[in-house]
Protein backbone atom coordinates (compact mmCIF):
# COMPACT_ATOMS: atom_id res chain seq x y z
CA UNK A 1 0.00 0.00 0.00
CA UNK A 2 2.87 2.57 0.85
CA UNK A 3 4.45 1.54 -2.36
CA UNK A 4 1.08 2.19 -4.50
CA UNK A 5 0.73 5.46 -2.53
CA UNK A 6 4.14 6.73 -3.26
CA UNK A 7 3.62 5.03 -7.12
CA UNK A 8 0.69 7.79 -6.93
CA UNK A 9 2.31 10.93 -5.58
CA UNK A 10 5.44 10.49 -8.08
CA UNK A 11 2.66 10.24 -10.56
CA UNK A 12 0.68 13.05 -9.69
CA UNK A 13 3.89 15.23 -9.64
CA UNK A 14 5.14 14.26 -12.68
CA UNK A 15 2.04 14.80 -14.06
CA UNK A 16 2.11 18.85 -12.51
CA UNK A 17 5.91 18.91 -14.31
CA UNK A 18 4.33 17.72 -17.53
CA UNK A 19 2.35 21.06 -17.87
CA UNK A 20 2.97 22.36 -21.72
CA UNK A 21 3.67 25.99 -22.55
CA UNK A 22 0.14 25.83 -23.63
CA UNK A 23 -1.36 24.84 -20.48
CA UNK A 24 0.65 27.23 -18.23
CA UNK A 25 -0.50 30.15 -21.06
CA UNK A 26 -4.02 29.09 -20.51
CA UNK A 27 -3.82 29.37 -16.91
CA UNK A 28 -2.70 32.25 -16.71
CA UNK A 29 -4.86 33.81 -19.53
CA UNK A 30 -7.55 32.80 -18.02
CA UNK A 31 -6.54 34.27 -14.64
CA UNK A 32 -6.24 37.65 -16.15
CA UNK A 33 -9.99 37.46 -18.01
CA UNK A 34 -11.32 36.16 -14.80
CA UNK A 35 -9.65 39.09 -12.92
CA UNK A 36 -8.28 36.92 -10.70
CA UNK A 37 -4.75 38.40 -11.68
CA UNK A 38 -5.62 42.45 -11.74
CA UNK A 39 -4.18 44.95 -14.19
CA UNK A 40 -0.70 45.59 -12.88
CA UNK A 41 -0.22 42.66 -11.14
CA UNK A 42 3.84 41.71 -11.24
CA UNK A 43 3.89 38.22 -12.76
CA UNK A 44 7.10 36.53 -10.69
CA UNK A 45 8.92 33.98 -13.10
CA UNK A 46 10.52 32.06 -10.06
CA UNK A 47 7.40 31.97 -8.33
CA UNK A 48 5.69 31.04 -11.43
CA UNK A 49 7.80 28.54 -12.28
CA UNK A 50 7.57 26.95 -8.69
CA UNK A 51 3.29 26.91 -8.74
CA UNK A 52 3.41 25.24 -11.93
CA UNK A 53 6.39 23.22 -11.68
CA UNK A 54 7.96 23.88 -14.93
CA UNK A 55 11.37 25.39 -15.89
CA UNK A 56 11.47 28.94 -15.65
CA UNK A 57 12.51 29.30 -19.82
CA UNK A 58 8.96 27.95 -20.07
CA UNK A 59 7.23 30.76 -17.98
CA UNK A 60 9.56 32.97 -20.33
CA UNK A 61 8.27 31.64 -23.10
CA UNK A 62 4.57 31.68 -22.18
CA UNK A 63 4.91 35.57 -20.58
CA UNK A 64 6.96 36.56 -24.19
CA UNK A 65 3.59 35.06 -26.27
CA UNK A 66 1.38 36.99 -23.58
CA UNK A 67 3.88 40.08 -24.32
CA UNK A 68 3.35 39.80 -28.28
CA UNK A 69 -0.03 39.98 -27.25
CA UNK A 70 -0.11 42.77 -25.14
CA UNK A 71 -1.85 41.25 -22.33
CA UNK A 72 1.25 41.41 -20.65
CA UNK A 73 3.77 44.16 -20.39
CA UNK A 74 7.74 43.60 -19.89
CA UNK A 75 9.86 45.99 -18.47
CA UNK A 76 14.01 45.77 -18.39
CA UNK A 77 15.25 45.10 -15.15
CA UNK A 78 11.90 45.14 -13.32
CA UNK A 79 9.76 41.99 -14.78
CA UNK A 80 6.70 40.91 -15.85
CA UNK A 81 3.49 42.47 -15.11
CA UNK A 82 -0.26 42.14 -16.15
CA UNK A 83 -0.85 44.80 -18.53
CA UNK A 84 -2.35 48.09 -17.37
CA UNK A 85 -4.18 49.93 -20.13
CA UNK A 86 -3.98 53.56 -19.93
CA UNK A 87 -6.96 55.69 -21.32
CA UNK A 88 -5.09 56.17 -24.28
CA UNK A 89 -4.81 52.45 -25.19
CA UNK A 90 -8.34 52.02 -23.93
CA UNK A 91 -9.69 54.36 -26.64
CA UNK A 92 -7.17 52.72 -29.23
CA UNK A 93 -8.41 49.88 -28.57
CA UNK A 94 -12.32 50.58 -28.69
CA UNK A 95 -11.27 52.53 -32.41
CA UNK A 96 -9.99 49.14 -33.42
CA UNK A 97 -12.78 47.62 -32.05
CA UNK A 98 -15.31 50.09 -33.77
CA UNK A 99 -13.36 49.15 -37.31
CA UNK A 100 -13.40 45.31 -36.81
CA UNK A 101 -16.81 44.44 -35.51
CA UNK A 102 -19.21 45.31 -38.12
CA UNK A 103 -16.86 43.34 -40.59
CA UNK A 104 -17.09 40.53 -38.52
CA UNK A 105 -21.06 40.56 -38.47
CA UNK A 106 -21.02 41.55 -41.83
CA UNK A 107 -18.95 38.52 -42.78
CA UNK A 108 -20.82 36.29 -39.91
CA UNK A 109 -24.15 37.01 -41.62
CA UNK A 110 -22.87 35.90 -44.70
CA UNK A 111 -22.26 32.36 -43.64
CA UNK A 112 -24.56 31.81 -41.25
CA UNK A 113 -26.17 28.56 -40.46
CA UNK A 114 -28.46 27.46 -38.09
CA UNK A 115 -25.76 25.56 -35.81
CA UNK A 116 -23.85 29.04 -35.78
CA UNK A 117 -27.35 31.05 -34.47
CA UNK A 118 -27.45 28.46 -31.63
CA UNK A 119 -24.04 28.31 -30.12
CA UNK A 120 -24.45 32.50 -30.04
CA UNK A 121 -27.94 31.87 -28.54
CA UNK A 122 -26.35 29.14 -26.06
CA UNK A 123 -23.50 31.63 -24.93
CA UNK A 124 -25.79 34.65 -24.22
CA UNK A 125 -27.87 31.61 -21.89
CA UNK A 126 -24.53 31.99 -20.01
CA UNK A 127 -24.44 35.57 -19.89
CA UNK A 128 -28.20 35.57 -18.61
CA UNK A 129 -26.75 32.75 -15.73
CA UNK A 130 -24.12 35.13 -14.54
CA UNK A 131 -26.29 37.98 -14.20
CA UNK A 132 -29.00 35.99 -12.11
CA UNK A 133 -25.66 34.85 -9.81
CA UNK A 134 -24.48 38.71 -9.54
CA UNK A 135 -21.51 37.12 -11.43
CA UNK A 136 -19.48 40.17 -12.25
CA UNK A 137 -16.43 38.67 -13.02
CA UNK A 138 -17.93 35.70 -15.49
CA UNK A 139 -20.54 38.37 -16.25
CA UNK A 140 -17.76 40.12 -17.71
CA UNK A 141 -15.28 37.54 -18.93
CA UNK A 142 -18.47 36.18 -21.07
CA UNK A 143 -19.48 39.63 -22.43
CA UNK A 144 -15.63 39.43 -23.58
CA UNK A 145 -16.15 35.84 -24.98
CA UNK A 146 -19.30 37.20 -26.23
CA UNK A 147 -17.23 38.97 -29.27
CA UNK A 148 -14.46 36.25 -29.67
CA UNK A 149 -17.55 33.65 -30.59
CA UNK A 150 -18.36 36.43 -32.96
CA UNK A 151 -15.38 36.32 -34.83
CA UNK A 152 -14.73 32.36 -34.39
CA UNK A 153 -17.95 31.79 -36.23
CA UNK A 154 -17.24 34.53 -39.37
CA UNK A 155 -14.35 32.47 -40.03
CA UNK A 156 -11.21 34.59 -40.82
CA UNK A 157 -8.92 33.51 -39.12
CA UNK A 158 -7.17 37.08 -38.31
CA UNK A 159 -10.26 38.76 -37.65
CA UNK A 160 -10.67 35.95 -34.74
CA UNK A 161 -6.99 36.25 -33.43
CA UNK A 162 -7.59 40.29 -33.26
CA UNK A 163 -10.46 40.19 -31.56
CA UNK A 164 -9.07 37.99 -29.13
CA UNK A 165 -6.35 39.85 -28.29
CA UNK A 166 -9.07 43.38 -28.40
CA UNK A 167 -11.55 41.69 -26.62
CA UNK A 168 -9.18 40.32 -23.45
CA UNK A 169 -7.91 44.16 -23.65
CA UNK A 170 -11.32 45.84 -22.94
CA UNK A 171 -11.56 42.77 -20.18
CA UNK A 172 -8.57 44.50 -18.66
CA UNK A 173 -9.32 48.62 -19.62
CA UNK A 174 -12.88 47.39 -17.77
CA UNK A 175 -11.57 45.76 -14.64
CA UNK A 176 -8.90 48.41 -14.39
CA UNK A 177 -10.82 51.46 -14.48
CA UNK A 178 -14.29 49.89 -12.59
CA UNK A 179 -16.71 50.57 -14.41
CA UNK A 180 -19.81 52.15 -12.27
CA UNK A 181 -21.97 49.49 -13.68
CA UNK A 182 -22.34 45.36 -12.78
CA UNK A 183 -21.22 44.72 -16.26
CA UNK A 184 -19.97 46.44 -19.48
CA UNK A 185 -23.17 45.60 -21.66
CA UNK A 186 -26.67 46.33 -21.15
CA UNK A 187 -28.86 42.89 -20.65
CA UNK A 188 -30.23 42.48 -23.98
CA UNK A 189 -27.27 44.05 -26.21
CA UNK A 190 -26.08 40.76 -27.34
CA UNK A 191 -29.86 39.70 -28.08
CA UNK A 192 -30.29 41.96 -30.02
CA UNK A 193 -27.09 41.95 -31.97
CA UNK A 194 -28.43 38.10 -32.67
CA UNK A 195 -31.65 39.09 -33.44
CA UNK A 196 -29.91 41.00 -36.51
CA UNK A 197 -27.92 38.26 -37.17
CA UNK A 198 -30.91 36.07 -37.33
CA UNK A 199 -32.62 38.73 -39.66
CA UNK A 200 -29.88 38.55 -41.68
CA UNK A 201 -30.48 42.46 -41.74
CA UNK A 202 -26.38 43.63 -41.99
CA UNK A 203 -27.71 47.12 -41.39
CA UNK A 204 -29.02 47.31 -38.02
CA UNK A 205 -26.15 44.30 -36.92
CA UNK A 206 -23.85 46.91 -37.82
CA UNK A 207 -25.50 49.42 -36.14
CA UNK A 208 -26.31 47.77 -32.61
CA UNK A 209 -23.03 46.65 -32.59
CA UNK A 210 -21.31 50.18 -32.71
CA UNK A 211 -23.73 51.42 -30.43
CA UNK A 212 -22.84 48.74 -28.00
CA UNK A 213 -19.38 49.69 -28.05
CA UNK A 214 -20.06 52.66 -27.21
CA UNK A 215 -21.75 52.50 -24.64
CA UNK A 216 -18.92 50.62 -22.90
CA UNK A 217 -16.26 53.26 -24.21
CA UNK A 218 -18.77 55.65 -22.50
CA UNK A 219 -18.88 53.60 -19.41
CA UNK A 220 -15.05 54.19 -18.53
CA UNK A 221 -14.79 55.52 -14.92
CA UNK A 222 -10.73 56.05 -14.01
CA UNK A 223 -10.30 54.69 -10.40
CA UNK A 224 -7.34 53.38 -8.39
CA UNK A 225 -7.09 50.05 -7.30
CA UNK A 226 -4.59 47.36 -5.51
CA UNK A 227 -2.01 45.41 -7.86
CA UNK A 228 -0.64 43.38 -5.09
CA UNK A 229 -1.16 39.96 -5.12
CA UNK A 230 -0.19 36.44 -3.89
CA UNK A 231 0.48 34.55 -6.98
CA UNK A 232 0.24 30.93 -5.24
CA UNK A 233 -3.02 31.91 -4.04
CA UNK A 234 -4.06 32.94 -7.43
CA UNK A 235 -2.96 29.46 -8.97
CA UNK A 236 -3.69 27.38 -6.27
CA UNK A 237 -4.58 24.38 -8.13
Amino acid sequence: MARQAKSKQQTMATEKRELSSADVYEHIYSAILDNRLKPGTKLVEERLAEIFAVSRPRVREVLARLAHEQIVELFPQRGAYVAKPSIEKAIDVFEARRLIEPAVVRRLIGCLTPEKLARLRAHVKLEREARERKDKRAIIRLAGEFHIVLSDLAGNGEYARIMRELSTLSCLVIFLYNLPTATSCRDDDHVLIIDAIEARDVSRAEALTLHHLDHIEESVKLEPFDATQDLEEVFRL
